[in-house]
């Protein structure tokens, strides 16, 4: 037995039983309405497993919201009324062991959780959002629009933890794939992945007027340079078009007399899930160019055959600004792609690894 499999044996009644418990010990401390979130999400991290992405945004939302509730000067009755909650839902499976373990587990993680609050600044942890949107137009991706309660402040290319109350607790990054707009909706775009339980549920399962978690944004480096005001080359493979398409709408909201050139990579015609937002684009904006890029459609135009890299770097120019962004298999070539051409780095911009 181990501490994830306690904590999976927690009953629905445990996160009730967490504020009943905190507010015996501390009044006042932790907002009910937010009890049963942040109970999640605290247990999924001392619970551990999971990846360095997953880690990252447990610790970006439960940074904020330490800060943002004042829970940093009681930590240590948190952490004692989460072990005492999870040793009454999980008995008879909670032996001394465990409770030794668990109390390790506590203490790394309010050391990580310090650590995080330190970085992540002030505002919401969360931001409630409606689901007004569920779109599927390829088989395992899905376009959701959601409606924030509350603007949510956030920049093209940047990424925000996702959590759906269909697993509590359970975060995953997602950029949003469009600039603000005036309304405050944000479009998301999911693929399930044989290992995604939130990507699988948010395909799936979520369906339009049901509530999704939203967390702060954090940055990817995918991100404009205010400063900089070059023609872009902007690469995508499968839903890492989403970022991109921010910063092609960013750049629409303030022209600037610069270029973009966006080449959309994908299997084959079908997989290409956007093209009629992409269309609309290039026809509203005579300084864009999108370039699909087919990799196992023989239908498609000659100039079109061939994997997103390829076409992109035929179609480099030498004052270009470089962003990419797609799966982890395209990125890692991508590099050993830009040293062989001799491309210097800092015209060339990556996510980083926790947002994909």
């Amino acid at each position: 037995m181990n501490l994830a499999t306690a904590w999976a044996s927690v009953d629905d009644r445990a996160a009730s039983d967490f504020w009943c418990t905190l507010e015996d010990r501390r009044p006042g401390l932790l907002p009910n309405r937010d009890a049963a979130l942040f109970f999640a999400t605290l247990g999924q991290l001392m619970a551990g497993g999971g990846d360095a992405a997953s880690r990252a945004a447990l610790l970006m939302v439960l940074g904020r919201a330490y800060r943002r509730f004042d829970l940093l000067p009681h930590a240590t009755t948190i952490g004692d009324a989460l072990l005492a909650t999870v040793a009454r839902h999980a008995h008879p499976l909670w032996t001394p062991q465990l409770a030794i373990a668990g109390e390790r587990a506590v203490c790394r993680a309010t050391h990580a959780i310090r650590r995080a609050a330190a970085q992540v600044g002030d505002g919401p942890a969360w931001w409630p959002v409606q689901v007004i949107g569920h779109d599927r137009p390829s088989p395992g991706i899905v376009i959701l629009t959601v409606r924030p309660w509350r603007r949510l402040p956030y920049q093209p290319g940047q990424a925000v933890p996702v959590c759906t109350p269909r697993l509590p607790g359970h975060w995953r990054w997602l950029s949003p794939a469009n600039a603000p707009r005036a309304d405050g909706t944000v479009e998301l775009h999911v693929r399930a992945i044989p290992a995604g339980t939130v990507s699988h549920r948010l395909v799936h399962d979520v369906r339009p007027g049901e509530l999704l978690w939203l967390g702060p944004p954090g940055n990817t480096g995918l991100g404009l340079d205010p400063a900089c005001t070059d023609d872009l080359l902007l690469v995508a493979g499968g839903t890492g078009l989403a970022p991109l398409r921010a910063l092609v709408e960013q750049v629409a909201a303030a022209p600037d007399g610069r270029r973009v050139t966006l080449v959309v990579g994908a299997r084959t015609f079908t997989d290409l899930y956007d093209s009629i937002t992409l269309d609309k684009l290039q026809l509203a904006h005579d300084w864009l160019t999108v370039v699909p890029a087919f990799s196992d459609d023989p239908c498609a135009d000659p100039a079109e055959q061939g994997d997103a890299l390829t076409i992109a770097f035929d179609l480099h120019q030498r004052d270009q600004e470089i962003y990419l962004c797609g799966p982890p298999a395209m990125l890692a070539a991508a590099r050993s792609r830009l040293r062989a051409l001799g491309i210097p780095a800092g015209r060339v911009h990556l996510p980083e690894s926790f947002a994909r």
